[in-house]
């Protein structure tokens, strides 16, 4: 059963999500980290590339990516390794984005969102070869 806080924290991302991005903000976007992925936090491409590396991603590996929001990291994982990436959130608004650009980047093969929390990822132990959770309000 969600929480009054839980509720509030919906609200807030739904709101946060619902923002289209802008020339400024792609630009902006660009600047820090690095490229234009729709980035809801400031993991930069070369850690996300770091990541990658970590967690040997490549064909065949599967990734969660817990938290994901608009899709960053997990997207441009799946684009730049070869990897089949799950992105999981709780707000919809978010994984709409995510769903739209994994559509755009020719990554629906390979890239899907689902609806998913931390407390209790609807997941089979064993089911990934690597998670991340960047930039996550815990």
């Amino acid at each position: 059963m969600a929480t009054r806080h839980d509720l509030d924290t919906l609200d807030h991302f739904a709101e946060r999500y619902g923002v289209a991005s802008s020339d400024v903000t792609r630009r902006i976007e660009q600047d820090v980290i690095g490229g234009d992925w729709g980035a809801n936090g400031y993991t930069t491409m070369a850690q996300a590339d770091a990541l990658a590396s970590a967690l040997r991603l490549g064909p065949g590996r599967r990734l969660l990516d817990l938290g994901s929001g608009r899709g960053w990291p997990g997207l441009y994982l799946a684009q730049s390794t070869g990897c089949h990436a799950v992105l999981a959130d709780v707000p919809l608004e978010g994984l709409r984005v995510a769903q739209g650009r994994a559509r755009r980047e020719g990554l629906t093969g390979r890239a899907v969102v689902v609806r998913a929390g931390g407390r209790s990822p609807p997941f089979r132990a064993g089911a990934f070869d690597g998670v991340c959770h960047t930039d996550v309000l815990c």
